[in-house]
This record gives C-alpha cells, structure tokens and sequence, in this order.
C-alpha cells in the first residue's frame, strides 16, 4: 500500500522564451500519452466551510444512466461468486448508474461522495481465494454504504479488506479500468488507483482534481508545470486528460470563494462545463476522446444532487433531505432518465422516483 503526498513547488516569474519551450515540450509529451475515455471531476473548497464536488461523464455511446435511491439496510455481496465479500450498507445513497449494472457516482446520506472515472493503466491484483472479491461495478457503491468520511474510507481500503475484480465494458470487448475518487462534508478527499495489481491512495484536502490517463502521481508532475506558469498567463485547450487536469486544477481554486451557496454552485458548474467536451465532437481516429453525456454536482453541506444532460434544457436537482434512507421504512427508488438521459425534468425531483426493484450489479 502506498500513501503519497506532494510538496507544492515555489511560483517564480517565468521568461516568456522559456514558457514557450517547456510548452511545446509538455505538448510533445502529453501526445504520447496513452489515450483514455474522457471524464472530469473537481472539489471546491469555499468559505463557510462549503464542499461541492462536481464530475463529467464523458463517453462515446450512451451509458444508459439513470438515477436511484437505495436506503440503509440493504443486503449486499461482491458479486464474484461464492467468494464474495458481503455487508448490509449503513448509509443510504443517492447515485447514477452505468448501464443499471454498476454505480458511477453517487452520494450518501453523510455526505459523502465516489466518482468512478476510467484510467487506462489500471491493474487489477490476481483473485486471491483467502480473500473475499469484490466486483468492480459496485466499488463506489461499497464505499458509500459503509463509510461516512474520507479518513474512515481510506482507514478501512488501506487494510485491503477484499480483492477487486474487473470484467468487460457492456458491449465491449474491453475490461472496465477505472480509478476512485471520494470526498465528503468536511472537504478531505482520497484518489485511489489500481497500479501494478495494488492499490495506491492519494489521501488530502489538496486533492481536489481527478481525470483520466496518465496516473495520478504523474498528472501531478505535469500540473506542477502549469502552476509554475500561472492559470492566467497560459493554459492547455484540448481534451485531453492533462489539459483539462490543468484548467480544473486552476479554475477550481481561481473562482471567487462567494459566502452565497447559490454564487458557488454558479461558479462549480462554470468550471465543469468548462473542462467538459462539446456533445458530437470526435476526433478521426482517436474514438476514445468522446463527448461529455451528462454531469452532476455535489453540494455536500446543503446535501443536494444536481443532475445536468447534454441533451436537455434544465438541471434538476434531488435533495437528499427529503428522502427516507430508514431500513425499516425506505424503499428503492428509480428515476428514469430516459435514452441518452433525454427525458425532461427540472427543480427538486426526489418525488418523481417511482418504487423499482433494485439492479443487480455486474458480476466478474
């Protein structure tokens, strides 16, 4: 298990000759760099102690996402067999599904929130029969019903309490490879890879940002440069993962830190669109650079789940606080959004779930 931390560089006057020599280098290396389906996610920290953590979904066909209440109490297993690890969740949640076989995104009742996004150089460890596994598909899921803070999640996934198991992508011949990012009310965040077959934490406020390839230690290294120059001299423009790893990085904490939380959440959703792909947009030979299909944003204090499609004029919204989670009276609940999550909805939507059998999450 690795636990990694970063010192942050000195900022200096930067010659311009000099920007633009290490840019073309950094461009250079950055088109080298392995591509990956194209995803976002970013924690604001604000005055008042407010915590919004809003992600991308960015993926070439339609994930068939919809969104579902789950409540305390449910009996859940791995998903591998008869090797499963099993628990009944502790916290209910609010998430959007992939496909309706995995969770992607989602937040519980304690505030706290998971966002799966790909990461090409993943490596999952070998099954290991003296431990029980766990499917892929429902990762996110596991943390939010049993954990209520970043510290107590990454306290118990350090300990590496079950093997995770991998399969292939729904109408694909390749295996699923994602990396985990968690964050909760107080604004500590965690970034978990799979590297090697092992899992390596990045545990810390500082961690606000999360994309796609390369790994994270060295998506830090390339940002490192960008901070030297400074967000307002120059920033990289593609969508690629180290370029909009910049831009949110900059705009993230550049955005004034408004005591309203109606101003913050503005700014939070200016950033994701920001760093977001234009709907159709592909690029001739390069299939895994794909549009972005939908976003959410999280206003952890305020406990609110904000749902925005490509495809639909309104963002609407679910307030967690309106919702029963009690075991003994909750039910599982379904919002359909409808193909490529087209259908129409606007304003506070928690009392438009319809009462639906729960998925089951894909197995490996």
């Amino acid at each position: 298990m690795k636990v990694m931390t970063v010192l942050p560089l000195p900022r200096k006057a930067v010659p311009r000759a000099l920007v633009l020599a290490l840019s073309s280098i950094i461009l250079s290396l950055s088109l080298s760099l392995p591509l990956a389906q194209a995803c976002t996610r970013l924690t604001y920290l604000g005055s008042n102690q407010s915590v919004i953590t809003a992600r991308s979904m960015d993926w070439k066909t339609d994930v068939a996402t919809h969104l579902w209440i789950f409540p305390q109490g449910m009996q859940r297993n791995g998903e591998v067999g008869a090797n499963s690890i099993k628990w009944t969740s502790r916290y209910g949640s609010v998430i959007a599904s992939g496909y309706d076989i995995a969770t992607t995104d989602g937040v519980n009742q304690a505030g706290l929130v998971t966002n799966l996004l790909w990461l090409v150089e993943s490596q999952y460890p070998v099954p290991d029969n003296g431990k029980p596994g766990l499917s892929i598909a429902a990762w996110a899921q596991y943390v939010l019903d049993n954990y209520a803070t970043v510290a107590e999640a990454v306290d118990a996934l350090k300990k590496e309490p079950f093997t995770l198991v991998t399969a292939n992508v729904p109408g694909d011949t390749r295996l699923a490879t994602l990396h985990l990012s968690i964050s909760d009310a107080t604004g500590d965040s965690a970034i978990i890879e799979y590297i090697k077959g092992k899992p390596v934490i990045h545990h810390g406020r500082e961690f606000q940002v999360m994309t796609n390839s390369p790994t994270f230690d060295e998506q830090l290294a390339l940002n490192a440069y960008w901070k030297s120059i400074g967000g307002t001299v120059m920033l990289p423009g593609t969508n690629r993962a180290a370029d909009r790893f910049a831009r949110a990085s900059f705009y993230v904490n550049a955005i004034p830190k408004d005591e309203s939380p109606q101003v913050s959440l503005a700014s939070v959703f200016s950033v994701i669109r920001n760093v977001s792909v234009p709907y159709g947009i592909s690029t001739p030979g390069e299939p895994n650079i794909s549009s972005t299909r939908w976003r959410t944003v999280v206003d952890h204090q305020r406990k609110l789940y904000f749902f925005e499609s490509a495809l639909t004029p309104n963002t609407f919204w679910v307030d967690l606080k309106k919702i029963d989670f009690a075991s003994t009276t909750g039910q599982v609940k379904k919002l359909d959004l409808g193909k490529d999550q087209s259908t129409i909805y606007s304003g506070e939507v928690s009392g438009d779930f319809k009462v639906t059998p729960a998925f089951k999450f894909q197995g490996a």
